[in-house]
């Protein structure tokens, strides 16, 4: 079956995992993506998180549907076998420091010269200018910098960051919508042109209406926990059984089902209990009723009692939980995929379904540098000029 992308082509020249993950989306839909990396430094993500026998375990999601290739771009040779693999491109994504295309004599004005329908998406912690467009850029100074931090944790406790990469996860998605939306414009017009997208930009729009409030009314927002100001009750809630729960009221019609479930319906005349803010002022009350309830049964009373009363709430997993799960399985959420290396691997399947055009994982990641004399043999090199490549360290 025809892949929604297929005929794009994506050369991954980014690191880490805001540039890499966007590729990885266009590949799960189709997309030719060629990650290129460095023949002595492989891209950082290959050591990062668990091993299995010196395995890296991410990089076999974050590498999926990839071809790779070892280029050293620092050096003219390198730069010249970039820019004949661009003249094909559609896409290029890298994160580089501003600055560094350009010292490499890659700037985009030269790769457009080689193509000029090409996008180059540029992904960086601060954008490519302003005061700290040179500075290191990471999720986590981003997840630091959007307002994220400041308002998660406990009131009485220290701004808390999320121990993974949100921040280049949400800036992923982004960087993907604005390729996308690059080739759009190039469909019509011819040309490609330069995606600028900063890490901080896309988690500091997903955090809402603050800045906002903030302009209007100087609203600067509290740690609250597990608690929303909009709304309660909201929390996580321990069951007899020492697992969790968590339970949203978002709705009025949800806030009332729940409060009757638990056996104060007393609450539902309160003048105050009939606006989401006001329930909020009250939450300590609330809580507590819910949390008394909740405690005295296990979990699967509560979830079977809250299922019956049509209220919300959900099971507070941890991933064995989540590769258990039978929703999840009917979504087929976790694929299977099959690795030269390890054998059945499962993995998170692709974000979305297709009725007509279906993404898939077609593999997992590959070796480092596995594709390389294919690719360039494809360029008209010959086994003989890839070996002389080889020898002095450009692949």
């Amino acid at each position: 079956m025809t892949k929604p992308l297929e005929g794009v082509r994506v050369l991954d020249i980014a690191t880490l995992f805001a540039g890499p993950m966007a590729a990885m989306f266009l590949g799960d839909f189709g997309a030719e993506v060629v990650k290129v990396e460095h023949p002595r430094r492989p891209d950082p993500s290959r050591g990062h998180g668990a091993a299995k026998d010196g395995i890296g375990l991410w990089w076999k999601m974050l590498g999926r549907n990839k071809q790779t290739i070892t280029l050293d771009l620092s050096v003219p040779e390198g730069q010249e076998l970039l820019l004949r693999l661009a003249r094909d491109a559609d896409v290029i994504i890298e994160n580089f420091r501003p600055g560094t295309l350009e010292r490499w004599n890659l700037s985009y004005e030269r790769l457009s010269e080689a193509n000029p329908g090409l996008v180059l998406a540029r992904v960086t912690g601060f954008g490519q200018f302003g005061p700290y467009a040179r500075r290191p850029g990471f999720g986590t100074l981003a997840e630091a910098m959007s307002g994220f931090a400041a308002m998660t944790g406990e009131p009485d406790g220290p701004p808390t960051l999320p121990p993974f990469g949100l921040a280049d996860g949400i800036a992923a998605l982004a960087a993907a919508y604005a390729v996308m939306t690059a080739l759009r414009a190039r469909d019509a017009s011819g040309t490609g042109q330069v995606v600028d997208l900063s890490i901080i930009e896309p988690i500091l729009t997903v955090l809402g209406g603050q800045p906002t409030a903030y302009d209007q009314l100087g609203i600067v927002p509290p740690r609250t926990g597990n608690r929303s100001v909009n709304n309660a009750p909201r929390n996580t809630y321990r069951c007899s059984d020492g697992s969790w729960v968590a339970v949203s009221t978002s709705a009025q019609s949800i806030a009332e089902r729940v409060m009757r479930l638990v056996g104060h319906p007393e609450y539902l005349d309160e003048p105050w209990f009939a606006t989401g803010a006001g329930r909020a002022e009250h939450a300590d009350e609330l809580d507590a009723a819910v949390a008394a309830w909740v405690g005295a049964r296990t979990r699967a009373e509560v979830l079977e009692s809250f299922e019956r009363a049509e209220a919300a709430v959900a099971p507070i997993y941890d991933v064995a939980d989540i590769m258990a799960d039978p929703q999840l399985a009917a979504l087929e959420a976790i694929t299977t995929v099959d690795d030269p290396d390890l054998g059945a691997v499962r993995m998170q399947n692709v974000l979305f379904r297709l009725s007509g055009t279906p993404g898939a994982v077609r593999w997992s990641g590959r070796s480092h540098g596995a594709d390389t004399d294919r690719i360039l043999g494809s360029l008209g090199l010959s086994a003989d000029d890839i070996a002389g490549l080889r020898s002095r360290g450009v692949v």
